[in-house]
């Protein structure tokens, strides 16, 4: 989903202090820890600890001093991944992207969809591959009940969340 803004003081790019900025590579390495490219971790820790509402994919190039093409590669796999948004602005061609406030609460939700096709697709190989009880059978079979275990489980996971949420902000709320 593409976000639009008409304001234009909100096209102007925020340089991030440089403090923030080495926040940016430690998270960019403790991205890393899972797996998954540091460059996708430093895109993240940038929007998480930006006070723009948006950032483009150039002012991120340039203050992650990367390539533009990785920051594209990276940008539109964080997009399909739920964690980053991408933002129009009326007669801007460039892409400006932003992170929600519960991205991680939105992401949990968001997985539920690959949870959904994994358990699909292993109802659709037992279907393929027939009725029995051999070891194909029975992996397939695993596969199909645990994502649909898990997906059960993340439904229960986002209520907690959004339980913990509301305790938190109602705490807040009579401290103020």
């Amino acid at each position: 989903m593409v976000q639009r803004s008409d304001d234009p003081v909100e096209t102007a790019e925020v340089v991030m202090p440089a403090d923030r900025l080495a926040l940016v590579e430690e998270f960019g390495l403790a991205w890393t820890a899972g797996g998954a490219p540091r460059m996708e971790g430093r895109v993240i820790g940038y929007l998480l600890l930006s006070e723009a509402p948006h950032v483009s994919a150039g002012h991120l190039a340039e203050e992650l001093r990367a390539s533009a093409g990785s920051v594209s590669t990276t940008t539109r796999r964080l997009e399909e991944a739920g964690f980053i948004h991408r933002h129009a602005i009326p007669g801007d061609r460039r892409h400006h992207y932003r992170m929600e406030e519960d991205v991680w609460g939105s992401f949990l939700a968001g997985e539920r969809k690959y949870l959904f096709r994994s358990a699909r697709f292993a109802e659709d190989a037992l279907d393929l591959v027939g009725p029995g009880d051999s070891p194909t059978n029975r992996r397939l079979q695993n596969m199909r009940d645990y994502f649909e275990w898990l997906a059960g489980y993340h439904r229960q996971m986002l209520t907690e969340w959004a339980e913990v949420k509301a305790k938190r902000d109602a705490g807040a709320k009579r401290s103020s």
